[in-house]
């Protein structure tokens, strides 16, 4: 098969070590918490949920190479979503009696729950994705931000669609660390199958040389629409998980901590590696529960309320200083992998051939 500008498309070892890596490391992390006592579990199941979001994050900003801040906003409309679908209609009605029938009404099981969550994320982030994604740079991330605060305000004063400013309370807590897992090796497998695509690798091709690439009749829009949409789905496929592990869920439970804490994780892990995806999402999970309960206090230990989210973004200032592209990356300043330059060549050439 073959791929941009007529480069033959070549399966490698080091291709495949993508996909095993995470997949092995979600696997083991998923056998240590099995053999944690419940509360330590239920940090193992959060960081496996984490890492969901991480990786969804990932199939846009890795591969378009755009930041988006508004990838919070996929997560609590999938978290919402599967959490009013799931919880009795009696209940609801009784946190929010102004619901829209078809909401109130509205029961299904758990899995279907997790489905709906991520449809609902794909739609909102295709709807919200085909005026934005002809935006980059700064432009980009602010339009994503404020797509985030307007889905903040709306779920919190909206009472017809959902519980507003109060808790949703009574979901079932069905993310037990099985799903959790499986959602987390269905997230990474969904991530590697895209960024191996034809429409992955256009797009990759796309973040690090626009002008080529659209010189080669590569649809930069489309390409960044087709991941955010995606990425979309993941998001509110993990809000699903999100819900289902907390047991219920507010309007600030997915907004400017988890939005700052998730960006955090695919920025020190490594923004354009899956690998850096999971990894980053592992490690800093560790880190995040631990300074919030020593900010609890622990034994001898009892930090000032605030040490976790400045610890959080010191640690990303030096990744970005010392190791710009993550602390999983070959190299140790910014490159492209070599296929893709290769494929970058490919492009500028065939470009050249089209002017002339």
């Amino acid at each position: 098969m073959n791929g941009v500008g007529g480069l033959k498309r070549r399966r490698s070892p080091s291709g495949l070590l993508e996909l095993a890596g995470p997949a092995l490391l979600l696997v083991l992390l998923a056998l240590l918490g099995s053999l944690a006592s419940t509360s330590i579990e239920l940090e193992f199941r959060s960081a496996l949920v984490s890492a969901t979001i991480v990786v969804a994050l990932y199939v846009f900003i890795g591969n378009s190479g755009v930041v988006s801040f508004g990838h919070m906003s996929f997560v609590a409309v999938g978290a919402f979503a599967a959490g009013l679908v799931t919880v009795p209609e009696a209940l609801k009605l009784s946190v929010s009696p102004e619901l829209y029938p078809f909401i109130a009404s509205a029961e299904v099981g758990n899995a279907a729950s997790l489905a709906i969550a991520a449809v609902v994320g794909g739609v909102y982030a295709f709807l919200v994705g085909v005026p934005l994604m002809r935006l980059s740079g700064l432009a980009a991330g602010i339009a994503t931000f404020a797509v985030l605060e307007i889905t903040h305000n709306v779920i919190r004063n909206w009472p017809k669609i959902g519980p507003g400013a109060k808790t949703l309370p009574l979901v079932p807590e069905t993310s037990g660390l099985l799903q959790v897992t499986i959602g987390a090796l269905a997230a990474v497998a969904i991530a590697f199958a895209y960024q191996r695509s034809r429409s992955g690798r256009l797009l990759r091709a796309a973040r690090e040389d626009p002008a080529a690439a659209q010189g080669s009749g590569v649809n930069i829009h489309r390409q960044r629409l087709v991941a955010f949409t995606l990425s979309g789905a993941l998001a509110g496929f993990a809000g699903g998980l999100l819900v289902h592990l907390l047991g219920s869920i507010t309007t600030e439970q997915v907004y400017l901590d988890l939005t700052f804490v998730t960006l955090a994780m695919l920025i020190i892990g490594g923004v354009a590696s899956l690998w850096g995806a999971v990894v980053g999402a592992l490690l800093v999970s560790g880190l995040n529960s631990f300074l919030a309960e020593a900010e609890k206090g622990i034994r001898d230990v009892d930090l000032p309320t605030g040490t976790r989210l400045v610890t959080l973004g010191a640690l990303m200032a030096l990744v970005l200083i010392f190791r710009p592209a993550g602390i999983v990356s070959r190299a140790p300043l910014p490159g492209i992998p070599t296929r893709l330059s290769r494929q970058l060549a490919s492009l500028r050439r065939f470009a050249r051939q089209k002017a002339s």
